[in-house]
């Protein structure tokens, strides 16, 4: 099976940890945010993973060259020229996907089995499956009979995509974990008009029309979103629990 693993980031929410390393080697628990997502990853299945690279790549490139890639097969998307976004590095790295892979941040941690995540999107017909939570935020995405329809700012009421008419009593809302599988067949709705750097989620509501993009919920979710200093301690508490 195959994944991608986002680790070109810059980091700036964990500044000054990352003034002198990429994001995805800052420890955790002894270990770096990325090793722990490979081993996750390696431990369910995934035996090719991609990793993009652009804030300090080279330590990321020698860190895994130290590991010996962990004994599977990883591939390195350099954007070290241009940081490409989510959506952007996705497509930059297309060619390595034949069969659906599934997309990793490498800076969250989560009890969700991926295994099981992987073959509920193989047997969904969905062109991408996206991990959900009811976790309560400001931004949801919206659901309607499991298919993705739109986005809302609660706070704001600012909906998207455009011309999109928010309706509570029918949306499921669900907040994004992170993690998402993509079956190939998705590329064929990255037109021209989707090039250089974009975001994921941008496409995805601008899309979801005409795209079958389909959630996977988990009620019960634990998810470490790894983004400030001060979550990098509830990170440490979440593996000693789930180890």
């Amino acid at each position: 099976m195959k994944a991608m693993i986002f680790a070109a980031g810059l980091g700036t929410r964990l500044k000054p940890l990352t003034d002198h390393m990429p994001k995805a080697l800052v420890p955790v628990a002894g270990k770096p945010m990325l090793e722990h997502v490979i081993e996750k990853l390696k431990a369910s299945g995934f035996n090719e993973i991609v990793i993009n690279v652009h804030h300090f790549g080279n330590q990321i490139i020698d860190f895994l060259k130290e590991k010996d890639n962990f004994g599977i097969q990883i591939w390195i998307s350099d954007e070290t020229e241009e940081l490409l976004d989510t959506g952007g590095g996705i497509k930059k790295a297309a060619h390595f996907f034949d069969e659906p892979f599934l997309v990793h941040n490498a800076d969250i941690l989560s009890n969700v089995n991926l295994k099981a995540l992987y073959e509920y999107h193989q047997a969904s017909g969905n062109d991408a499956t996206l991990l959900v939570s009811p976790r309560k935020t400001v931004r949801y995405l919206l659901f309607e009979e499991n298919r993705l329809c739109g986005w809302v700012n609660k706070d704001t009421l600012q909906t998207k995509p455009e011309g999109f008419i928010y309706q509570p009593e029918i949306q499921k809302e669900y907040a994004f974990g992170g993690i998402h599988i993509i079956s190939p067949t998705l590329f064929q709705y990255m037109g021209d008009e989707w090039t250089g750097k974009f975001s994921i989620m941008d496409f995805y509501l601008q899309t979801c029309k005409k795209v079958r993009l389909g959630s996977y919920a988990k009620e019960d979710l634990q998810l470490i979103d790894i983004g400030k200093p001060d979550t990098l301690a509830k990170a440490e508490d979440f593996i000693r629990q789930n180890h």
